[in-house]
């Protein structure tokens, strides 16, 4: 079977994952970004900085985000890189109210950027339409990993490039241990407290978990049909950011 449960990587129907992630993300949408900054004590926006400059966008690139929620990732790629337009996607409806919101507010400067409910399973666009997908701890929430990331393939250019960050595995035993301490006790707890929702919490540690490794996740791209999989650790290992390549006529 294809499709996998996210919180255990065992085989089991797509709907538990998705109707799963559905629920979580609807309740903590207005709390998720305070979540984010407190519980990596503001890492992630420097994981952000780091996917901007690894990602390949021009003034002239077509980008799409998907599992973009909030939007944060289309903003900082809007601030940092300029492109022509970023199509926002989410799967979660309350998740992309709140990007809306910060839309409204300017955040994505003089970009052209728009917003659409989409399943990364199904992505509803034409071929070859874009030059950039990005998507940030997405892939780790969808239960048919193959098929989202042929779709991401699809909607490519060809030579256009995925960029990926999630979370991943520290290759330094001692922190990879103390790391696992912290997804397992101290995740849930925050995500309690900010939120209300531990069990949510519980989850997302237990997906993170079960989510490939730095080497693993980019064999899956690479089945996918991407070429030239690379990818930067970024506090020595808590996430990664992977760039691949879809294939084209030339090589750059």
């Amino acid at each position: 079977m294809t499709t996998i449960d996210t919180a255990t990587g065992a085989a089991a129907p797509a709907e538990i994952s998705s109707e799963r992630v559905k629920g979580i993300f609807a309740h903590i949408a207005p709390r998720y970004e305070r979540f984010n900054a407190i519980s990596s004590f503001g890492a992630y926006k420097l994981w952000l900085r780091t996917m901007a400059k690894m990602a390949p966008i021009s003034s002239e690139s077509h980008v799409l985000d998907v599992a973009g929620g909030t939007g944060e990732v289309s903003f900082t790629m809007a601030q940092r890189k300029r492109p022509a337009s970023i199509v926002c996607t989410d799967l979660v409806p309350e998740m992309l109210e709140v990007a809306r919101a910060h839309h409204a507010e300017g955040r994505s400067g003089d970009v052209s950027m728009s917003f659409q409910v989409a399943d990364a399973h199904e992505l509803p666009f034409e071929d070859a339409r874009f030059d950039v997908v990005t998507v940030a701890y997405g892939i780790r929430n969808m239960p048919n990993r193959p098929r989202a990331l042929a779709e991401m393939l699809r909607v490519l250019k060809p030579e256009g490039h995925l960029v990926c960050l999630d979370f991943s595995t520290p290759p330094n035993p001692a922190w990879r241990g103390l790391y696992g301490f912290y997804l397992k006790h101290m995740i849930p707890l925050w995500g309690g407290l900010i939120t209300g929702d531990r069990a949510g919490f519980v989850y997302l540690a237990d997906s993170i978990r079960a989510f490939p490794d730095q080497a693993g996740l980019a064999r899956l791209m690479r089945e996918a049909g991407f070429v030239d999989v690379e990818w930067r650790n970024c506090t020595g290992g808590v996430a990664a950011v992977h760039v691949a390549r879809r294939p084209g006529t030339s090589h750059r």
